[in-house]
C-alpha cells in the first residue's frame, strides 16, 4: 500500500470556522466543515478510506513532476503549481469567507465552501477529479445525485455536499465521482464543495472564481489592520496568520490545532485530540499578538473565557473547552480508522478536561496582566469574578499535586512549572487589586505568592543535578523549567537558572537546536525550542539565541507551517497539525529577539 504523505507535506486552509489539509499531491485529506471540531467529511489524513478531494494532473508524482507552492500574499489562500512533462498548471484552495466580509468579520459566516480553481500555465495538461466523500469520519458513504447544472450532491446521514465545476458535466458513480479533463495555458476552470445540514440551510452557491477572489480581499483587509515592528517580520506575519487561522471566530476560541490523533510517535498511541481550545494556548497566544491587539478583540476573547469558566467553585478550572466553551469533552476511540500511518487509537474528544492543572489559572491571568490597559481601570462584571475566582482557588489549592502542562495520564505530582504559575497568579493578582473592588485581599494574596516562591526554589532546585527538575524531588530534567525566567520569576542570569538552561541544553538538546520536554520524549517540542531562544536572549547570549531560532524556524514546511514535535532523526513532523503553540513559540522569541527586556 502507498505511505501516507508525510505530516509536513500538507498545507492549511481555513475560513475560522473550520480548516482543511490539502497536500502536495492535491488530494484534501481532512475537512471538517461545520466547525473545527466537527465531523470529517474528508479523513484520509487518518485512514486512506475514510474520504477525499483530489484534483491534480493526471500521474501525479510520476517522472518528470515538480510542485511548488505558496500562500498568496497576506492569505491563508494556497496556491499549487504542478509542473509536468505536458505543461504546468496552477490549482489555487481556500475555504471561502462570506461575501463581501472584511477584516475582523473574517470567518464570523462563513458559508462552510471549499474552493478550488485550476488555472492552465503552458502547455496542455490532463488533470484528474476524485472526489470520494465519507462523513463522520468515514462511517458513511453517501448517495451521490447528478444535478441539472452539471453538479453531483452527495448525501448521508446530517451531511449534505455539492460538488460543482464549471464548464464540466460530473458524472456519479457508486460512490465516488471521477472525471478527466484537459487544462490548456489561459483555461480556468473553477470548482466548489458546498457543506449543508439535512434538515437545516442547504448548500451555498458561489461563484468560485468571484468567492476566490473575495477570500482574498477578506484575508488581506485582516492583516492591514494588525502590524508588527520586529524582527522576522515574514516569519512573524505568517505564524500570526496560522493562528488567525485556527481562532473560532464566533466565539474567540483558539484551536489547539486542526487535526486529532497525529501521533508524538508513528505506530505510538499518544495520539490526542487537539481541536478544542486551551486555556494556556489562549494565554500564550494572547501574549503573542498582544502588540497588535485591540479592544474589541480582547473584550470579546475575555468575555468568552468567563463564559466558559462560569463561577469559580471548589472544582479545578477545566484546562479546556468546546469552541463554544462545552466543558465535558469526554473522549472515546475510532475503531473503525486505522490511523495515521497505522497509529492508534484514532482519538475524539479528550479527557485532560477532568484532570487539575494547577496553572490554568495562572495562564488566564497572565493574559489579562497583558492586556489590563485595554479591560479599564475597574474591572466590571463577569471578568471580576473570574479573576477573583481564580486567585482564590490558586490560594486555596497550590499545595496540591496535579497532572502538569504535559498533561500526563499516570500519577498526580508537584510539578514545578505548576507551582511556578501558580506564583505568577498571586503576583498578577496583587498587581490588579485596586480593579477588583472590596473584595481584593491583596496582603493575603502576597503572603501566599511568598510562601510559593520560598516553597519553588526550596523544593524544585536538585543539588546533585545542578538544575531545577520536573517537580519537586525528581532527578528528572524537563525542558518547562525555562519558563522560570519567562514568567520573570527568576532571572535568566541567576546562577540556578543559567546552570538549569546549560544542563538542559546539553541534556535534552539536539546539535540541531531541538529540544525534547523530558529524555524519553520521541522528538523535539518546538515551543520548548523556542523557549530556549528566549531564555538564551535574557541570559545574555543574543547571538547564540538568533543562530539557534534561525535553525529551528528551518524546520517549518515549504509554507511555514508547524506541527507540534520534529523527529530527531529524520527531521520529519510529527503530532497534530499545525499546532498553535509552536507559532506561539516563534512569535514570542522572535519578539524577545526583538526587545530582550519585554515582559
Amino acid at each position: 500500500m502507498e505511505q501516507q504523505p508525510a505530516i509536513s507535506d500538507y498545507g492549511f486552509l481555513s475560513d475560522s470556522r473550520s480548516g482543511a489539509l490539502v497536500g502536495k499531491n492535491g488530494s484534501i485529506d481532512w475537512w471538517c466543515p461545520h466547525r473545527f471540531d466537527g465531523a470529517a467529511v474528508f479523513g484520509r489524513l487518518l485512514d486512506p478510506s475514510a474520504g477525499h478531494f483530489q484534483v491534480a494532473p493526471v500521474g501525479v508524482g510520476g517522472p518528470g513532476h515538480r510542485v511548488e507552492r505558496a500562500y498568496l500574499p497576506e492569505t491563508l489562500v494556497l496556491r499549487t503549481v504542478h509542473h509536468t512533462p505536458h505543461g504546468s498548471v496552477a490549482v489555487t484552495d481556500a475555504l471561502a469567507a462570506e461575501m463581501g466580509a472584511r477584516a475582523h468579520a473574517l470567518g464570523m459566516n462563513s458559508p462552510a465552501v471549499l474552493i478550488r480553481v485550476v488555472e492552465g500555465l503552458s502547455g496542455r495538461v490532463r488533470m484528474a477529479l476524485d472526489f470520494v466523500p465519507r462523513p463522520e469520519y468515514g462511517l458513511l458513504t453517501p448517495y451521490l445525485h447528478e444535478q441539472p447544472d452539471g453538479g453531483v450532491l452527495a448525501g448521508a446521514g446530517p451531511v449534505v455536499l455539492v460538488l460543482r465545476a464549471d464548464g464540466l458535466t460530473l458524472r456519479a458513480g457508486v460512490d465516488r465521482v471521477t472525471h478527466e479533463f484537459e487544462v490548456s495555458a489561459g483555461q480556468v476552470v473553477g470548482m466548489d464543495v458546498a457543506f449543508g445540514a439535512v434538515y437545516g440551510d442547504p448548500p451555498v452557491r458561489m461563484d468560485p472564481v468571484v468567492a476566490l477572489a473575495e477570500t482574498v480581499r477578506a484575508w488581506e483587509a485582516y492583516r492591514e489592520t494588525h502590524e508588527y515592528s520586529g524582527r522576522y517580520p515574514d516569519l512573524v506575519r505568517q505564524s500570526a496568520r496560522v493562528l488567525t487561522g485556527l481562532t473560532y471566530a464566533r466565539s474567540g476560541a483558539v484551536a489547539a490545532a486542526l487535526t486529532t490523533s497525529l501521533p508524538e510517535r508513528i505506530g505510538g498511541d499518544r495520539n490526542y485530540d487537539y481541536r478544542y481550545s486551551w486555556l494556556r494556548d489562549f494565554s500564550l497566544t494572547m501574549r503573542a499578538l498582544w502588540v497588535a491587539a485591540c479592544p474589541d478583540e480582547t473584550s470579546r476573547l475575555f468575555a468568552w473565557v468567563a463564559r466558559s469558566i462560569g463561577r469559580i467553585g471548589d472544582e479545578p478550572v477545566p484546562v479546556l473547552f468546546g469552541l463554544e466553551g462545552e466543558r465535558d469533552l469526554s473522549e472515546h476511540h475510532c475503531h473503525h480508522l486505522r490511523g495515521y500511518r497505522d497509529s492508534r487509537p484514532v482519538r475524539i474528544g479528550n479527557d485532560a478536561w477532568r484532570q487539575r492543572q494547577l496553572d490554568v489559572p495562572g495562564e488566564v491571568m497572565s493574559a489579562v496582566w497583558r492586556l489590563r490597559d485595554y479591560l479599564g481601570t475597574t474591572f466590571d462584571g463577569e471578568l471580576r469574578e473570574m479573576v477573583l475566582g481564580l486567585t482564590e482557588q490558586v490560594a486555596a489549592t497550590w499545595h496540591l499535586p496535579d497532572r502538569g502542562m504535559w498533561e500526563t495520564r499516570d500519577e498526580e505530582r508537584h510539578y514545578l512549572s505548576s507551582k511556578v504559575i501558580c506564583w505568577l497568579t498571586l503576583d498578577r493578582a496583587v498587581g490588579l487589586a485596586d480593579r477588583l473592588g472590596d473584595r481584593a485581599d491583596p496582603r493575603r494574596w502576597a503572603r501566599v505568592r511568598d510562601e510559593i516562591r520560598d516553597t519553588v526554589l526550596r523544593e524544585g532546585w536538585n543539588d546533585r543535578i545542578g538544575a531545577f527538575t520536573g517537580s519537586f524531588g525528581s532527578a528528572e530534567l524537563d525542558a518547562s523549567a525555562l519558563i522560570l525566567p519567562v514568567a520573570h520569576f527568576l532571572p535568566a542570569t541567576d546562577p540556578r537558572m543559567r546552570s538549569t538552561i546549560s544542563i538542559v541544553e546539553r541534556e535534552l538538546g539536539t546539535d540541531d537546536g531541538l529540544l525534547r520536554r523530558w529524555s524519553t520524549d520521541p522528538g523535539g517540542f518546538l515551543l520548548c525550542s523556542f523557549w530556549l531562544v528566549e531564555c538564551l536572549v535574557m541570559a545574555g547570549e543574543p547571538q547564540r539565541a538568533e543562530e539557534l531560532f534561525e535553525r529551528v524556524v528551518g524546520y517549518a514546511n515549504d509554507v511555514g507551517l508547524f506541527s507540534e514535535q520534529v523527529d530527531l532523526r529524520t527531521g520529519e513532523h510529527l503530532g497534530n497539525t499545525p499546532q498553535a503553540l509552536s507559532h506561539v513559540g516563534l512569535i514570542n522569541a522572535a519578539w524577545r529577539l526583538t526587545k530582550p527586556d519585554s515582559y
